[in-house]
Parts: structure tokens; C-alpha cells; sequence
């Protein structure tokens, strides 16, 4: 024999109604069918009486609006003319009980807790009769005889024992299939209507399956199952095969919605296993609640939260060593009918914060207030402080008790991810760890965590991209081509849910389309540096990484707020890097007391590893003792190019239309690039270094870098005889042009310098970029790193790198 329940959603329309039809009368055994109300109801006769109460006359209107829907529900459903008719009698005699009891409230403008408990049982009363009458060969059970409820610290509890023996009663001779009225009790003394609470058509079923000893209880709803997380929030939750019962309980109580908690004891006393499945997708296997699980391997397996919460403190220097202080605390909340679901004690005993529901917190703070008046009058106590505005979050799992690190691993991701926990709570048990976070960083929590602890198919990695000219627009390119390779072969997902270019921005969290973003981009609002930030640091997204692709001063200027706000950076721009040394030192230093990343590979040799070679050599206990280096992929091109056929003023020209050099070739010319990617690899090599101490010798006099780019094109040919004679001078003596910087032991400087053929510079083709590194280690025979230092493609691939290295950390 089985109980099975369905919720209001799967009693709450024609298709699920006779989608439960299908589901019991394919079952072919003994059944008791509970049902709830046809979904909204509830909600609907609860807000009717009190508009009846305020002497509102709309609540006619909302009565009808009941009537019809259930009267279109039995017209639709029932195809014998002579059920149909004498189920709608019955509807109607329900109904009109209900009319009357609407219009005394509305008379008497009184709502007493009896008259509301009368009121909200018709909805389940009315949708038995419904489903009795749809099932063929059913028979209808009122569960106001059987279930039955006493009345303590005011609220409405089960007589257990009562409401067994009459289960045991009532069903003992059944053949037919049962259908029974979820939700509704009576008083044992009274006879009066009572309720088992809001979800209680489930404990119904529960009580009915345990008292009963049935095989199975399954809870028929609007989803496939219990789910790691809650799927509104995580896209990637999925449905928990399989969960223990003190698994399913804490997920319950801690906002897990698929099943009312109390539902859970009365079969787990019986190892009763349940079932929970969706009405609307049947052959899912949904997920089965039991004693143990076998094979089970992951130590988290949920993720469920509570909104609404309220953390109370009661402190004091009398508390300590003092004993009986908490049992006050605990007495008095209860007395007074006060839930509390979580409780943090500080060792020290000086202190013990308790979790209420924000609509208990005031009456809370007065009850406890109440309690230690005295001790709070002689200073012994201080008077409550409850702070609001919080949200309760339970990570759950049997194995944790099995799995060293977990706590670590918690607090240690959310801090990576800044955010505070404010209180914390873990039973000697380990199958909850439950902690307390303001309410603005709870979807992010739930992400990170969920990511974290692999609870989620896909790693995710949220992504803004400024800047969307030739880096950029590459780099956004290569996101898009290895989207799908990514996701199969690393199970990683790179989520851009921001880009910006110089006057506008867009943000998605669920993910811009890339195929469609420039359209997206002109079509926007214009934006700004301060808008931008504002709008990243308030999606507070989980795994978030901005990527800076421009060569802006204002840009650069974000990364330290976005830091602070745990937002990793990934630079092309080498603005922030090479500017004061302070600055940057104070980014460096942030990102890793926020546990974030902040790189820049690219800002030196496009996409070679250079920076990072550094950074290993220095980690590994190396150290770095010079740095000989052609950096600029603009000048190389220019020095390679040039020839007797080929002026230098046209080498320039070149390498601006190739895409090598800076929008405004003045910045490679004055050998600026080339100082603030020095100053960069000095500075990552250990040496505290600012651009005004490069030693520069230019070969471009000073006034060509005056006046506008237009002067500077028209003047730039005069140059040329001058080059063209040089030139010949080093062809003869087999030696070529190289602007090269150099650091030796933390002094600085770039010049143009003359190479002859066995210098390792001499063969440098191109826009390559080569660097000696000369170190302890390396002294004899320098480290050499060799390849292209220019170009888009390049450079946006050395940006997708340090991206790669964020998201694999």
C-alpha cells in the first residue's frame, strides 16, 4: 500500500488534474490519495475573509471568481453528465456554507483564529471532492474525523496517538482507492476545525503512511525532486537522486520548499522511504528519501537558504560561567511561541546569538528584554541587539562528518569572495554548517558556494570586458570560438555578462549574446568609468573577473575599488602597472588580501610569458639580477623594415596600418611604451623603480613629440636622409638597429643600440619581442624568451590566458 500527496500545483489546472488521474490509476494497488486545494486558493480564501473583515465589499467579487474557477474545473474534467451534476451539488452546498460564514465576518468585521481555521479548510474540503468523483472507483475519506490536534502554547499540535488509532479505524476495511483532504484536523476536546499548518497536506500523508506502515509515500509537486540548490537562483542546480532523512530535514528547514518539514519524522520513524516527483513530468525518477544512501560519495549535497532573518545577541559580563542563562533564553522564546533556528555561542560564554524569523524579531527582542529586565537595569546585561536584513544559509551533506576541510573550505571561499559571515553554527553531527551573511551577498553565496564545492555540472566564470577594439574585439572573438570546447573538455563556462566600450555598456547576468553585442552596445544608454564600476560592484556577481583591453588612464583608476570588492583584474592596459609605484605595490597587496587575482601578463610581450617566468624564478627563491630586452614589437618591425627602398618615415607608416603600433605612433617613438614595460619587469623582478628613473637616449628629437599627430606625419619625413645615412654606416659594419631596455641590479635604461651578428638580438625578426634574464640561477647562460610581442591576435590570447589561470586557481 502507498500514500501518495499531491500539492495545489498539481491539482491547480486541467492538464495536471488529469495528469494525477493517469498517475493513480496507472499504479494498480491499495492507495490513499491526499490532495491539497487547487493551487492559489489558500492564499485566495485567506485574502477574501480579511477584505470580508474590513468590511470591504470587493471580497463578493473574489468569492464568485472561486466559484467559476471551480465550477470550469468540474465542467471541463468530468465527462459523465450525472457525476458531473451531482459533484457540482455538492460544490455548491460547500460554497454556499462558505458564503455565509464570508458574510458574518463581513457583518461582525471580526476574523477570529476559529472563523479563519473554518474558512481555509473549504479549499482542500472542495478539491477532495473533485478528485474523488474524477478517479474512477475512489472513494472519498474526511480527514476531520481521523486527524486530530490539541491545543499547547497556542498553536494547534497533533494528538499522535489519538489520530493513529484512528487512522488504523478508518482505513482498516479500505479496498477502494482513498482519497483524503490534506491539511484539515480537528480538536480532540472540541470538535472545532483546526489546520496542520501551511504545507500540512503533506504531513497529512505522512501521518496516514506511518500510521499505516505503507510501503512508499510519494509527494507529487511542480518539480522533479529535491535540487542542490534552488534553481531561480542557480541555473546549474540539479535534482538529488537520492538523500538520507536527516539530509532531507535540514534542507527542509532550512528553505528547502519541496516538503513540509514535519512531514519527514513520522515515516523515518516507520524507515518509510519517500518519494518526491513532478506530476508534470512523471517518468523522471525524482528523488528518493531513506535511511542511508548507498555509494554515497559527495560531502555536500545541498545548498538551501532563509530570507528574512534576524540575528538577536543577548550579551553580558553575567553571563559567563553563570548557569541557566541560555535556558531562560530558550524557555522564554517558547512560552511565547518564537521558532529559533539557528544558535552561534561565543566560547567565551559572553555572548549567544540566536537566528529568529525577521516576523518574530520584535517580539523576541521584547520577551528576552522582559526576561533579563534586572540584569539589564544593573548593568550586567545589555539590553538585546537584533540587526535585520540578513539571510541564513545551511550547506548539508552526511559525508562532511567523514570529510576533513570542509569548514575551511567554506569560510575560505566566501572570504575569497568578500563575504562576511556574521555568525556561525555546526552540530557535533556535521550535517549542517549553517552561517548568516547580509541579505545582498545571498545569490552570490549561493553561486559560490554551489561552484565551489562541485555541487554544479560547470565551473563558472562571470566575465566584464572594457575595451572593444582590436584586443578587445579579438579577445571577445576567441571567447565565443572556444565557448563550447571549454564547456565539454574543462567544464568550465566563461560567462560575459558585461562589456563596455569608450562611450556606452551593456550587462547581462544571464549572459550577453556575443554574436550580437556590438548591436546590443550602440543601442545602450551611454556610460562612464563611475557608471560602469557602480553597475559591476552592484551586480555583486560570484566569480567575477573585469578585463581591461583599453590603454585608459580613467580605467586603470578602477582597479583598486574593484579589488576591494573582490573582483579580479585582468589588465592589457599597462597604465596601473607601470604608473606610481605606491599604487601599484597597494593592488598587488589587495588582490591578495581579498583573495582575488590582479594580472597582467600581456602588458609586457603581448603574449609571451614573461612576467610570469619572472614571478616562478622569484617564488622558487631566484633571483632576478638583470633584464636585457627588446620590448617593442612597433620598433623591432620599424628597424627590421627599414632599407635602403623602405624610409624610415614609411616604416612608421607601416607599422601603424600592420595594426603593430599604438593608435598615436609617437608613444612608441618616444620610447614611453618601452619605459613602462621596463619599470613593469623591474618591479616584477623585486626593484622598486618609477618611470622618471629610466634612464632614457631617444633618437627622435623632442619637438616631433610636440604640436599634432598631423605635424608630426608631415615633419616625420625629414628624418629620413639622417636614418638612411646611419643605416649605411651599420649595413657596413654587419651590425643592425635595436631599441633595447635594460636593468642591471635595479638601475634602468633604454637607448637604440647597434648589434652585430652574434648578439641574440641581431636575428630578432619582425615585431618580435626577445628578453635575456640574467639571475643566480641563470648567470652563466641568461634564460632567453623569444617570440611575437605584437598584434592583436596575440595579445588577446595572452589576456584569455591569464583569464584560463583565474578560472583553474
Amino acid at each position: 500500500m502507498k500514500v501518495l500527496k499531491f500539492g495545489g500545483t498539481s491539482v491547480g489546472s486541467v492538464e495536471s488534474i488529469m495528469s494525477l488521474k493517469k498517475i493513480v490509476e496507472s499504479q494498480g494497488e491499495q492507495l490513499i490519495v491526499v490532495v491539497s486545494a487547487l493551487g492559489g486558493i489558500t492564499d485566495k480564501l485567506i485574502a477574501t475573509s480579511r477584505l470580508a473583515a474590513r468590511g470591504d465589499k470587493a471580497y463578493r467579487m473574489e468569492f464568485e471568481a472561486m466559484v467559476k474557477r471551480h465550477h470550469d474545473m468540474i465542467d471541463t474534467i468530468i465527462d459523465d453528465s450525472e457525476k458531473r451534476s451531482s459533484l457540482t451539488r455538492v460544490i455548491d452546498n460547500l460554497f454556499e456554507e462558505l458564503r455565509s460564514i464570508y458574510y458574518g465576518v463581513y457583518l461582525i468585521r471580526d476574523l477570529s483564529e476559529k472563523i479563519q481555521a473554518a474558512i481555509v479548510s473549504y479549499g482542500e474540503r472542495l478539491s477532495s471532492h473533485i478528485v474523488a468523483t474524477l478517479i474512477d472507483g475512489a472513494q472519498r475519506y474526511n480527514s476531520r474525523d481521523f486527524i486530530k490536534t490539541l491545543h499547547k502554547h497556542g498553536k494547534n499540535i497533533l494528538d499522535s496517538e489519538l489520530t493513529v488509532q484512528l487512522v488504523k479505524e478508518t482505513f482498516r476495511n479500505q479496498t477502494k482507492t482513498a482519497v483524503v483532504p490534506g491539511f484539515i484536523s480537528t480538536d480532540r476536546d472540541s470538535g472545532e476545525i483546526t489546520n496542520l499548518g501551511r504545507g500540512g497536506s503533506d504531513y497529512t500523508a505522512s501521518i496516514i503512511a506511518a500510521a499505516l506502515d505503507a510501503d512508499a509515500l510519494e509527494i507529487w509537486t511542480d518539480v522533479d525532486g529535491f535540487m542542490t540548490a534552488d534553481p531561480k537562483v542557480i541555473p546549474s542546480a540539479y535534482t538529488i537522486n537520492e538523500l538520507s532523512y536527516v539530509e532531507a530535514m535540514e534542507l527542509c528547514n532550512f528553505g528547502a520548499k519541496v516538503v513540509y518539514p514535519p512531514t519527514i519524522y513520522p515515516v523515518c520513524v516507520k524507515n518509510i522511504p519517500i518519494k518526491v516527483k513532478n506530476t508534470f513530468n512523471p517518468e523522471n525518477a525524482g528523488t528518493t528519501i531513506k535511511s542511508h544512501v548507498e555509494n554515497d560519495t559527495k560531502p555536500i549535497k545541498g545548498i538551501s537558504s532563509i530570507k528574512g532573518t534576524t540575528l538577536i545577541t543577548v550579551t553580558g559580563l553575567s553571563m559567563v560561567g553563570v548557569i541557566g542563562v541560555n535556558r531562560r533564553i530558550f524557555t522564554a522564546l517558547a512560552d511565547n511561541g518564537i521558532s529559533v533556528f539557528m544558535v552561534s555561542q561565543a566560547s567565551s560564554e559572553n555572548s549567544t546569538s540566536i537566528g529568529v524569523r525577521d516576523v518574530d524579531a520584535d517580539e523576541a527582542v521584547e520577551v528576552l528584554n522582559r526576561e533579563f529586565a534586572k540584569e539589564i537595569k544593573t548593568g550586567a546585561m545589555f539590553p538585546m541587539h537584533a540587526e535585520s536584513g540578513l539571510a541564513t544559509i545551511a550547506i548539508v551533506g552526511e559525508n562532511m562528518k567523514h570529510t576533513p576541510g570542509i569548514a575551511g573550505k567554506l569560510f575560505g571561499t566566501l572570504g575569497r569572495s568578500g563575504i562576511s559571515v556574521i555568525a556561525c553554527a555546526q552540530g557535533a553531527s556535521e550535517t549542517n554548517i549553517s552561517f548568516v551573511v547580509h541579505t545582498k551577498y545571498l545569490r552570490k553565496a549561493l553561486n559560490v558556494l554551489h561552484d565551489s564545492f562541485f555541487l554544479s555540472e560547470y565551473k563558472v566564470l562571470n566575465l566584464f570586458v572594457c575595451g572593444i577594439g582590436t584586443v578587445g574585439g579579438n579577445l571577445i572573438e576567441q571567447i565565443k570560438t572556444q565557448y563550447d570546447e571549454l564547456t565539454k573538455t574543462q567544464r568550465l563556462k566563461l560567462n560575459v555578462v558585461g562589456v563596455a566600450s569608450s562611450h556606452n555598456a551593456i550587462f547581462n547576468r544571464d549572459g550577453i549574446d556575443l554574436d550580437n553585442y556590438r548591436t546590443l552596445l550602440a543601442e545602450s544608454e551611454p556610460s562612464s568609468c563611475e557608471k560602469l564600476k557602480q553597475e559591476i560592484i552592484g551586480m555583486n556577481i560570484f566569480n567575477s573577473v573585469f578585463v581591461d583591453c583599453t590603454a585608459s588612464k580613467e580605467v586603470a583608476e578602477m582597479y583598486q575599488g574593484l579589488l576591494e570588492h573582490n573582483v579580479s583584474v585582468v589588465a592589457a592596459n599597462k597604465i596601473a602597472a607601470s604608473g606610481d609605484y605606491d599604487s601599484y605595490i597597494k593592488l598587488k597587496e589587495t588582490a591578495l588580501r581579498r583573495g582575488v587575482k590582479f594580472l597582467f601578463e600581456t602588458n609586457v610581450g603581448a603574449g609571451l610569458p614573461i612576467i610570469g617566468t619572472i614571478k616562478d624564478l622569484r617564488n622558487s627563491g631566484d633571483k632576478i639580477l638583470k633584464i636585457e630586452a627588446v620590448l617593442s614589437g612597433t620598433l623591432n618591425f620599424i628597424f627590421n623594415e627599414i632599407s635602403a627602398d623602405v624610409p624610415f618615415s614609411e616604416t612608421v607608416r607601416r607599422a601603424k596600418e600592420q595594426g603593430y603600433s599604438e593608435p598615436d605612433p609617437r608613444i612608441d617613438l618616444s620610447g614611453k611604451d618601452v619605459m613602462r614595460k621596463l619599470v613593469i619587469l623591474t618591479r616584477e623582478a623585486g626593484y622598486k623603480v618609477e618611470q622618471a628613473d629610466v634612464e632614457k637616449h631617444l633618437f627622435i628629437p623632442n619637438e616631433f613629440f610636440e604640436g599634432t599627430e598631423e605635424d608630426f606625419w608631415k615633419n616625420l619625413p625629414s628624418l629620413d636622409a639622417g636614418f638612411e645615412e646611419k643605416r649605411k654606416v651599420l649595413e657596413a659594419e654587419n651590425k643592425r638597429w635595436r631599441f633595447v631596455a635594460k636593468m642591471d641590479h635595479g638601475k634602468t635604461k633604454v637607448s637604440l643600440e647597434a648589434v652585430d651578428q652574434h648578439h641574440p638580438f641581431y636575428m630578432l625578426e619582425g615585431s618580435n619581442n626577445i628578453v635575456l634574464l640574467t639571475t643566480e640561477r641563470y648567470r652563466e647562460y641568461p634564460m632567453l624568451i623569444q617570440g611575437y610581442g605584437a598584434g592583436a591576435g596575440v595579445t588577446a590570447a595572452g589576456v584569455f590566458a591569464n583569464i584560463m589561470s583565474i578560472a583553474n586557481i
